[in-house]
């Protein structure tokens, strides 16, 4: 199947991107990497009556420090995350998340704005903004703003992003120090699509945890901060202490049931993760049977 009609606009600037989409709103899509977009409308699931293609404005790629942040332009290429030095640096999570998106081929074009504005649930790199604490910057007709991860989500394939609006930039709180994070999922082969995935952050403190940030993807309609790390910080770290979050993590979570997996099959591949996520982070073996609760 083939993409029905579309006109093809090539933005010179964001603010010629921006003029474009002002005057044509719901019928126009943005065009980064393309690697959603296109097979989206291949397979008419979505059908524009303008691409407007904002590939090749440079003032949206780059990565680099600003104070205690960390900024990534919206273009830069997930084999550019894999390659910077700042990402190792100051978030390491990311750089693990990205080694899992699809294949070679598809990280030397794709981009991580086009990744978080497509917002599939069942992608890396939504979870990872979610544990990371990030903000979302976005630039429309009445000016810039700023949106926490948490609430730029909105449900499957939908986003705080209007019509008019482009998703600029992603700023990441620099990893201090007692930082640590674990990324693990299940997918049938490597690059295929997560079963279930889990992106935490965590800040560690004394055989415990001062802070943990567990961001999961592929558990419904959207990617989930899960509540039951609550449970997990500032307190000893116990089998049974775990099994309690553990049962509280299933029963937050509503994931779909389809081809790859039940929605019971998905309940328990997040237990799972949450256990070999805290027995990681904290060196505690015992703790990897904690999911099973």
């Amino acid at each position: 199947m083939k993409a029905s009609a579309f006109a093809y606009a090539r933005a010179t600037s964001v603010a010629n991107a921006l003029e474009l989409l002002a005057v044509h709103g719901e019928k126009a899509k943005v065009l980064s990497g393309g690697q959603s977009l296109i097979p989206a409308m291949n397979l008419r699931l979505i059908a524009p009556e303008l691409l407007v293609d904002i590939g090749e404005l440079a003032e949206l790629r780059g990565i680099a420090v600003s104070g205690e942040t960390l900024v990534i332009g919206a273009l830069t290429r997930h084999a550019d995350l894999l390659k910077s030095s700042h990402i190792v640096k100051c978030a390491p999570l990311l750089r693990a998340a990205v080694a899992h998106v699809a294949h070679p081929a598809i990280r030397n074009r794709g981009t991580i704005g086009g990744s978080l504005a497509q917002a599939d649930p069942a992608s890396e790199l939504p979870a990872c903004m979610l544990a990371l604490g990030a903000t979302i910057v976005v630039r429309g007709s009445g000016g810039e703003r700023r949106i926490a991860a948490e609430a730029f989500f909105t449900g499957i394939y939908e986003t705080k992003l209007a019509p008019q609006d482009l998703l600029i930039a992603i700023e990441v709180p620099m990893a201090r120090t007692g930082a640590a994070h674990f990324f693990q999922e299940f997918a049938r082969r490597h690059g295929d699509y997560a079963i279930v995935g889990l992106a935490a952050q965590a800040a560690l403190q004394g055989d415990g945890f001062a802070d943990l940030r567990l961001g999961y993807f592929a558990v419904g309609d959207k990617p989930v901060l899960a509540k039951a790390a609550a449970k997990l910080i500032g307190v000893a770290i116990t089998p049974a202490l775990l099994a309690k979050a553990s049962a509280a993590l299933s029963n937050e979570l509503d994931p779909h049931e389809d081809q790859q997996a039940t929605s019971a099959m998905r309940r328990h591949l997040a237990k799972v993760l949450l256990a070999r996520c805290v027995a990681t982070l904290l060196n505690r073996p015992d703790l990897k049977a904690g999911g099973r609760a």
